[in-house]
This record gives structure tokens, sequence and C-alpha cells, in this order.
């Protein structure tokens, strides 16, 4: 239970839910499969893969596992999968058989109409596919994590946990500091944050209107050509680090993480936690995660010049 993507909400100081509260909150958003018509579905399933499905293939389980306080959740998204390639194929040949029984021209608006019913006609034979997508409540750190690779992703999550509470206190944690000025200033010094190394990748943008972005991979950062780009005024987008040597990943300007690895040294301690079934590996596991996350988080937002305070409603 290795999450690879990181985006960060925090919770207002007001928000409270329990584990029960929560589950029957969610219970009703549980997973259902597309149905012929229904071109996506969205719900939550047991975080536990060993508990996700029941026999016939129907997802079953507790809808919120609970480890150290922290509560951790899992979407499922499935999508029927109608290439525009093949809608548009299937447009042209019912268009040709009108203009040629009917002798005239479709026009556009009809040609939308017979777009439309195509498309209903097609998803009953169309291909699904799905994926998952979690997340951890810490309500004692006031904090939510989710293992979302794009800011979407992750909004549509956090849509599905509002619709269940009714509401969220939850917004994205900001930083006193500009993440890009910080791994900039990194980058230029060749000096990082303590506990941080830089690691061999960055993506640099010219700040400029349709600036030029120059992408490193697998590169010498301290490289000539990498500091004259940065002496042209290019700015850091998103910069690989490595912390401690105990995790590594690319953080962006958005404060967000991704391709998220559990170092060595992280990994050896989970080999030493007994745990000889499946379940007991996936708390030992999600446990020491969130326990590396507890002591990361304050950091990374140390290094870029502390918490911003949220502004006041009312």
């Amino acid at each position: 239970m290795w999450f690879k993507n990181l985006r960060f909400y925090r919770l207002d100081a007001g928000f409270e839910a329990g584990e029960e509260a929560l589950a029957e909150a969610m219970e009703g958003q549980r997973f259902r499969p597309c149905g012929s018509l229904q071109p996506m579905s969205l719900g939550w399933v047991a975080p536990m893969p060993a508990l996700s499905r029941a026999e016939g293939g129907e997802e079953t389980g507790p809808l919120v596992h609970v480890v150290n306080g922290c509560f951790l959740l899992c979407a499922r998204k499935e999508e029927r999968v109608l290439p525009a390639a093949v809608v548009n194929e299937a447009l042209n040949l019912r268009i040709k058989e009108i203009e040629l029984e009917e002798s005239r021209q479709v026009r556009r608006k009809e040609k939308q109409e017979i777009k439309e019913q195509l498309v209903q006609e097609l998803l009953p034979r169309a291909f699904t596919r799905s994926k998952r997508y979690s997340a951890y409540l810490a309500p004692g750190q006031r904090l939510l994590v989710a293992d979302a690779a794009t800011a979407s992703l992750a909004e549509e999550l956090l849509s599905l946990l509002r619709e269940g509470l009714g509401s969220l206190p939850a917004r994205p944690l900001k930083v006193l500091g500009n993440p890009s000025e910080v791994m900039t200033g990194w980058l230029e010094r060749q000096e990082c944050h303590p506990g941080f190394a830089l690691g061999d990748e960055c993506e640099l943008v010219d700040p400029a209107l349709e600036g030029g972005t120059v992408r490193c991979r697998r590169q010498d950062l301290a490289a000539e050509e990498i500091q004259s780009h940065l002496q042209a005024g290019k700015k850091v987008r998103s910069l690989a680090l490595i912390w401690e040597e105990r995790l590594s990943g690319i953080l962006t300007e958005e404060l967000a993480v991704k391709r998220l690895k559990f170092l060595d040294l992280v990994k050896e301690e989970s080999s030493k936690v007994a745990a000889e079934e499946a379940a007991a590996r996936f708390d030992a596991d999600f446990s020491l995660m969130t326990l590396e996350l507890q002591r990361w988080l304050p950091v990374l937002i140390q290094a870029c010049g502390g918490e911003e305070a949220p502004v006041a409603q009312g």
C-alpha cells in the first residue's frame, strides 16, 4: 500500500467525521458498474484489495479502513471506451445512406442529432476500463492526502466525498513561498533545504508569454547547460528531489508530488515488520507510509516558507 502521487488538502479545524459516520455517508455512493447506456460510473470500494470483491465480482467490504488514526478511502471510476474515430465512421456511413436514399443534404443540426443517437446505440457494445485512486484522511493532522496524478482527479475524489458528507471543509495546502521560486533557487545554488538533495530530473519554463520549456531526465542538474537556462530567466516547474535517502519524487510548482518512491531504508523497515498475512502486511505498509509522510511534510512546508494561514470567512 504505497501512494505514487501526492496532493495535499488542509481540513478546517471544525472538521469532525468519525469512522462510522464517514462509512455511513459513503455507503450510498458504493461503486456500481456502468449500465449499458451509462458512459461513466464513479463510487467507493473497499480500500483493501483482498476485501474488495465477493463471489461473482461484486464490490464489497468496509469502505473506510482505519490504521493509526488515518482513514484510508478508495474510489473506483469505470468508463465506457467509445473512440471518436468509431463514432465518426458510423456517422459518415449513416449520413451517406440518408443522402442517397432521400436525395438531400444532411445539415449540421441533424448531423449532431444523428451523432447523439449513434452514441446511444454504440455504448452498450463499448468496452469498459476502470481505475482506482485513493486518499487518506488524517483528522489529527487536519490533513487529506490524495494519490492522484492531476488536480482534476483529486477534485473528482473530493467532490464524491463532499456529496456524501454534505460538505467537506478542505482546501489545497498553501505555503508562503512560491514553490517554483524556491526550487529555482535550489537549482541555481546547487543546494537544497536541509534533508533534501537534487535528483536527476527537472522541467524549466520561460515565464514569458508562450515561452519555451526544457525537460531534462537522467541528467546531471549541475551541468553548465542547465545553469545557462536559469541565467536566461527560466524557472523551475518541477524538480526531482530525494529526502534523507528515504523517499524521492518530482515536486511540482503546485506543491504536488509525482512518481513518489519510498527508498531502500523505508522498504527495509517494512520488511522487518512481522506480517505473514496479506491484510497485516497491508496495514503495516500503510502505517509506515503515513508516518513517513507525517515526518516529511512539515519539512517541505518549512522549506517553502511555512504554511499560509487560511483566509477568514465572513
